[in-house]
């Protein structure tokens, strides 16, 4: 597999490289003076070529609901603890176990850290203690966050 992709990279770094000195050549520019363009200067390191990103798969069907879930984890991970309540400690490391189940690639797990992130830091911007709102903000982020769960798990097993 590593070997497949190092021939493809080479193979389309060929691509790149073989028009541009065909174009040199065309314009009257030396042969030589092209090749001295991708040449290393003396006692400069040959850098090799950079690998290209590995391809994201699709998102999967529910991910839409997974990033709202992850919200909702980030705004209950802020409101939890500003309101002092016994399972405050319990929201991060839900959020992290959802991260090691589904943040199966580097971009997914960037959406869900950052749909956490935009929930809890939605709420610190605003909330310095908890208040009434926040209690019922809570309650309401408690309630749909285990809608969407119930709901992903019957779709979707979990």
């Amino acid at each position: 597999m590593k070997r497949g992709r190092l021939l493809l990279a080479l193979a389309m770094g060929l691509a790149v490289d073989g028009p541009s000195a065909a174009l040199a050549q065309q314009r009257g520019a030396a042969p030589a003076q092209a090749a001295r363009t991708t040449q290393p200067k003396p006692g400069e390191p040959v850098k090799p070529p950079e690998p290209a990103p590995p391809v994201e798969p699709p998102a999967p069907p529910y991910e839409k609901d997974l990033l709202r879930l992850s919200e909702i984890v980030g705004s209950l991970a802020f409101l939890r603890s500003l309101c002092t309540a016994a399972d405050a400690a319990e929201w991060p490391k839900r959020m992290q176990a959802l991260l090691e189940t589904e943040g199966t690639t580097p971009g997914r797990r960037e959406r869900l850290a950052g749909a956490y992130n935009r929930g809890y830091s939605g709420y610190a911007l605003t909330y310095r203690t908890c208040t009434p709102s926040a209690a019922e903000a809570t309650a309401r982020y408690l309630k749909e966050g285990e809608q969407l769960s119930r709901n992903l798990a019957g779709r979707f097993g979990g």
